[in-house]
């Protein structure tokens, strides 16, 4: 993914969705992790991390929007 500021720059639609894809990008991951297939351990690792940005960048919209 890319740096926060990128990320700030999307609207709340197009985080939801950059979310749902990284939610499946962790499941792929925590499959290929269980069955032993993961050869990069540390992408599991900056896949979370970006799950955590971007849903800290749609808490902060919501809350701008209140």
């Amino acid at each position: 993914m890319a740096k926060p500021s990128d990320v700030r720059a999307k609207t709340v639609d197009e985080l939801k969705d950059e979310l749902v894809n990284l939610k499946k990008e962790q499941f792929n991951l925590r499959f290929q992790r269980a069955t032993q297939q993961l050869e990069n351990t540390s992408q599991v690792r900056k896949v979370r991390r970006d799950i955590a940005r971007v849903q800290t960048v749609i808490a902060e919209k919501a809350q701008a929007g209140k």
